[in-house]
């Protein structure tokens, strides 16, 4: 049976003769062989190693896991696409529609939407969401199984009538077609879990999504005089950096976070439609995501002015080494909570020095009355998701204890609202963030952003050299 094509509001009817005529005349007949410039993706082996990995957990059971299908943005023009992260994880394929298939003997199948051939039908030329004139060419089942290092089959051939555990609110198709069983979730859990340690692959490409957002940093700071003179000061910065991002990766990895002045005491601001004041810190929260789907996720909050006040140097300074501490106790065996209790014992030793706070710091730790200007937690792991490995339990994940390969983000910080009466009128509407990305090794932790500054001296002097 033949799927209709999904033609939008403007298609024009073909007449027979012309689709006769869009059927024949094409240079190079597309061949049996896969082209020469169609080669393995480097992400093939370790794959390859996470599928068997992902077998041997759920022995003689059939596991079915889709990419995700194509969202609507806006009547029919839809979002680009991006796979689900565990998808990509076990495949390295990027193509919408897909699905991998796990059998009972642990051989995999990746079911694909090849490109629909010129010599047959119509979809090339007429279908705006998969047609090869619209979206661009998708592998056939040869360069597929070249690519992905994957036996490929098409996705018309997938049965999904047979009972599996499936990972689920994905792909509705998927989800109306496999009989659902008692085993979804444990599914779900473990492909977050699988995911905790990084190998060496993941590393280096963790690397250089930190190592391009800092060269993304770098490019804001030399562009702020021009951002500065601009009414949507945060919006330019935020199409600086975008550009690194397009250029050396895929995207940013989630929206780039621009908050200056009081806009840094709201922790997601993404509107970044303000203006930038120069007597203003600029909260910068952004990270590249490369072509491999891995992200970087790095803040830092400098002066717009290029030098501190008093009053900011004072709170950057609590949280630089309130940051300091919890990267201090970052090492394989330490509970994964402790490096947000190391930060916020500072905090709180911090607030009290200022009178801001009365209780002794055990009390305000117990209580946590300190929260109030802090908010939130110190850190998360870091990956394929900006907020990886999500779905993992709690006592493997956030009750758990740090190993060597562990990537994680450690982000205190302090949200002075702006209508705060607790607090004097000098720290009203100072929101600060200092966030970096580490991996756990043997002997403690790697900052793998130290590239950008931490310091407010070297920040300033950073900025000077820029600018």
């Amino acid at each position: 049976m033949t799927e209709p094509l999904n033609t939008g509001s403007h298609d024009l009817p073909v007449t027979e003769e012309l689709a006769a005529f869009m059927r024949t005349g094409w240079a190079g007949a597309r061949a049996a062989e896969v082209p020469p410039e169609v080669t393995a993706r480097p992400i093939a082996p370790w794959a390859a190693k996470r599928r068997t990995a992902l077998a041997q957990r759920f022995p003689g059971e059939r596991l079915v896991i889709p990419a995700g299908t194509l969202k609507v943005r806006s009547n029919d023009t839809d979002y680009r696409f991006r796979p689900h992260s565990a998808y990509s994880y076990l495949t390295g394929a990027g193509e919408s529609d897909d699905v991998l298939v796990i059998e009972p003997s642990g051989e995999a199948t990746l079911y694909v939407r090849p490109r629909a051939p010129r010599e047959e039908g119509q979809e090339f030329y007429r279908d705006r969401r998969y047609g090869e004139f619209w979206a661009g060419p998708r592998p056939d089942l040869a360069e597929a199984a070249e690519m992905y290092q994957i036996e490929c089959a098409h996705i018309r051939d997938l049965d999904l009538r047979t009972p599996a555990r499936a990972l689920r609110g994905v792909d509705a198709k998927v989800d109306a077609r496999v009989p659902r069983g008692d085993g979804d979730a444990e599914l779900e859990s473990f492909l977050a879990e699988m995911r905790l340690v990084k190998d060496e692959w993941e590393v280096g490409e963790l690397q250089s999504a930190v190592d391009s957002t800092a060269r993304g940093f770098e490019d804001v700071v030399r562009a702020l005089p021009q951002a500065i003179g601009h009414p949507r000061g945060e919006r330019y910065v935020e199409g600086v950096f975008g550009l690194r991002a397009r250029l050396e990766g895929n995207a940013t990895g989630y929206d780039s976070i621009v908050a200056s002045g009081s806009h840094a005491c709201v922790l997601h601001w993404i509107r970044n439609d303000g203006a930038l004041n120069p007597a203003d810190l600029l909260l910068l929260d952004a990270g590249v995501e490369t072509d491999t789907l891995y992200t970087a996720d790095v803040t830092r909050t400098f002066p717009l002015s290029g030098r501190f006040s008093p009053v900011q140097r004072q709170a950057y300074e609590l949280v630089y080494e309130a940051q300091s501490a919890a990267i201090a106790a970052l090492r394989p065996g330490a509970r994964f909570r402790d490096f947000h209790q190391a930060a916020m014992r500072v905090i709180c030793d911090g607030l009290r020095d200022w009178g801001l706070l009365k209780e002794s710091t055990d009390t305000l730790m117990e209580t946590g009355l300190y929260r109030r200007y802090t908010l939130c937690s110190s850190g998360h792991m870091l990956g394929l998701d900006v907020h990886d490995c999500a779905k993992s339990r709690a006592e493997v994940y956030l009750d758990g204890v740090l190993e060597e390969g562990h990537v994680l983000t450690v982000e205190p910080g302090l949200y002075f609202q702006p209508d705060d009466l607790t607090l004097p009128e000098e720290l009203r509407g100072i929101g600060i963030r200092i966030e970096d990305d580490l991996v756990v090794t043997a002997g403690g932790a790697r900052l793998m952003s130290s590239a950008l500054p931490r310091h407010p001296d070297e920040i300033e002097s950073w900025m000077s050299a820029l600018r």
